[in-house]
């Protein structure tokens, strides 16, 4: 399946130079992810207030770039300087979903036409990253497979924010859109559990 997520590793590789500066600034791990949930709640305040300036529409696609880079830096400080621990594994999970829900929830405001599938999108997301945990309780490692996943939702949201800016208005086809988003998610958490319980 096709997915953001397989670019991860050039990406890390990119990002190397900005690790070596913050371990070197003695940043640690648990630091960046909690930095990572706040900077969520800051593109999350600025999406909710997009009506009142365009210009904030932009804190998606540059945010959740900065978000992802921010996640990938967590996990590579973790392993590349020993810093894993059952603390930084509740915070990566946890600040994921409540920095999921923090940036989808001002979609119920600018696309109304479309609620009720935003909601079940919302909950799908949660349920998929759930899914993708239960890969490293019920097989070995955590589930990453399938369309829709983190990276590819950030993907989705940063476009949505600059076609926006320029004044694109999506409402008369966001339902179609949505739809499609959900079916890939399902199929997305269909995998990470098929391969969870078969691994």
């Amino acid at each position: 399946m096709i997915s953001v997520y397989k670019l991860k590793p050039k990406f890390q590789q990119l990002l190397t130079p900005v690790l070596l500066f913050l371990h070197r600034n003695k940043i640690t791990a648990n630091q960046i992810t909690i930095s990572s949930v706040l900077l969520s709640v800051i593109i999350g305040i600025m999406f909710w207030n997009a009506d009142h300036s365009k210009w904030f529409f932009l804190s998606l696609p540059i945010g959740l770039l900065i978000r992802m880079a921010l996640n990938a830096l967590d996990g590579m400080m973790a392993r590349k300087f020993n810093q894993t621990s059952k603390l930084g594994e509740v915070l990566n999970e946890v600040g994921d979903i409540v920095s999921d829900v923090t940036i989808f929830f001002p979609l119920l405001k600018f696309q109304p036409e479309s609620l009720y599938l935003i909601i079940i999108f919302i909950v799908l997301s949660i349920i998929n990253e759930f899914s993708g945990l239960l890969g490293k309780i019920v097989g070995k490692d955590r589930r990453y497979d399938g369309p829709m996943g983190k990276s590819d939702r950030a993907l989705m949201l940063g476009l949505y924010g600059l076609i926006t800016f320029f004044g694109i208005n999506i409402s008369e086809i966001s339902i179609y859109i949505f739809g499609i988003i959900i079916a890939l998610l399902v199929i997305s958490t269909y995998i990470r559990l098929k391969k969870s319980l078969h691994e």
